[in-house]
C-alpha cells in the first residue's frame, strides 16, 4: 500500500495501490501503452486514461458515449458544451470533450475525496472553470444545479455491478431532466445481468421521461446472452437516422448496435417505472393507512 503523507504534492501517477475515503484504488501502468493508465477502484476496473492521447478512449462503453454525443453535437457547432458527469474515476470522459470542445465547461462529481485529490495530481486534466472536480453524492448535487444549465448529464456510477438506486429513480431523472437544456442528452451506463432485468427497468423510467429514447450495446448484451454494459439515452429532441453514427458504432474492438425509441419502449413494456420510497410521516408507521 502507498502511503501519501498529508500536504504532499502528487505531481504525476506512481503505480500503486493507495487508500481512498470509500476504500482503496490501484494504479496500474498499461503494459501495452507507454503513456497508459488504468485505475481500479475497490478491486473493479474503472477508467483508462492516455496521458499522450486525451481522445483515446479504451473502454467500449465510452466510445458509444462519445459517439452518441458528437451525433447530436458535431465538435465544430457546440465548442462550448455544458456537461455534468456523474460517477468519476479518472475523468477519461471529462478530458475527451475537454479535447474535443476545447470551450466545453464541465463538473464531474465524485463522492471519494481522496480519489478526486489523487486523481487531479495524477493526471494532466484541465483547470477550473474548464472543468472542475466537485466532491458529493450524486444525486444531492444534481438536485441544487439550476434549470436549464447543462447540455449533457452522463450517469457512470456504481456501487459493485450497479447504480445506486436512489441515482436510478423516476423522482431522480426528472431532475436531472429539469437541469438540461431542452435538447439535452441524458445518458447512463447501465449494467446488468443476462437476465435484463436492470436494464429493463432502467430503460422504462428513462422512456417515462423523456420523449425520445435510444440504447446502444453488443449484439450479446441486447440478447441477454452476458453481463455487460448498455448505454442508453433520453432527450426531449430526436435523435434522428444519423447513418455516420451507425458505422461509427459498428467500428471498434466490439461493435455495436443501435435501438431506437420504438425497440427502447418495446424492450422495457410491462416492466415497472422506479420510484423513490415513500417518505413516512414522522410518528406514522406502515399501517397507518390501513383502515
Amino acid at each position: 500500500m502507498v502511503e501519501v503523507p498529508a500536504g504532499t504534492r502528487i505531481d504525476g501517477p506512481a503505480a500503486g495501490v493507495y487508500y481512498i475515503d470509500t476504500g482503496d484504488c490501484e494504479l496500474i501502468q498499461d503494459q501495452d501503452n507507454s503513456n497508459g493508465w488504468l485505475l481500479k477502484i475497490n478491486g473493479v476496473m474503472s477508467s483508462h486514461i492516455d496521458l499522450a492521447d486525451p481522445l483515446l478512449l479504451e473502454f467500449e462503453y465510452m466510445r458509444w458515449i462519445a459517439a452518441l454525443v458528437e451525433s447530436r453535437w458535431p465538435r465544430e457547432l457546440k465548442p462550448k458544451l455544458r456537461a455534468l458527469h456523474l460517477g468519476g474515476g479518472a475523468c477519461s470522459m471529462a478530458r475527451y470533450f475537454h479535447a474535443g470542445y476545447p470551450e466545453a465547461r464541465q463538473v464531474v462529481v465524485e463522492l471519494d475525496g481522496k480519489l478526486a485529490d489523487y486523481v487531479r495530481g495524477w493526471f494532466d486534466l484541465p483547470k477550473a472553470p474548464l472543468l472542475r472536480i466537485r466532491v458529493g453524492e450524486a444525486r444531492q448535487v444534481t438536485e441544487s444545479l439550476s434549470p436549464d444549465s447543462r447540455d449533457l448529464i452522463i450517469r457512470d456510477v456504481f456501487a459493485g455491478a450497479f447504480t445506486p438506486q436512489a441515482l436510478t429513480t423516476r423522482e431522480f431523472t426528472a431532475h436531472a431532466d429539469s437541469v438540461l437544456a431542452p435538447d439535452g442528452l441524458y445518458i447512463v451506463n447501465s449494467g446488468d445481468a443476462p437476465d435484463l432485468k436492470n436494464a429493463r427497468a432502467d430503460a422504462a423510467t428513462i422512456a417515462d421521461t423523456f420523449e425520445h429514447t435510444m440504447i446502444i450495446a453488443d449484439p450479446a448484451m441486447l440478447k441477454g446472452r452476458r453481463y455487460g454494459n448498455m448505454i442508453m439515452a433520453g432527450s426531449h429532441a430526436p435523435f434522428g437516422n444519423d447513418p455516420t453514427l451507425a458505422r461509427r458504432l459498428l467500428g471498434g474492438g466490439v461493435p455495436a448496435h443501435i435501438w431506437d425509441d420504438a425497440k427502447v419502449r418495446a424492450f422495457a413494456k410491462g416492466t415497472p417505472v422506479r420510484h423513490d420510497p415513500p417518505v413516512e410521516t414522522p410518528g406514522e408507521g406502515p399501517s397507518a393507512s390501513a383502515e
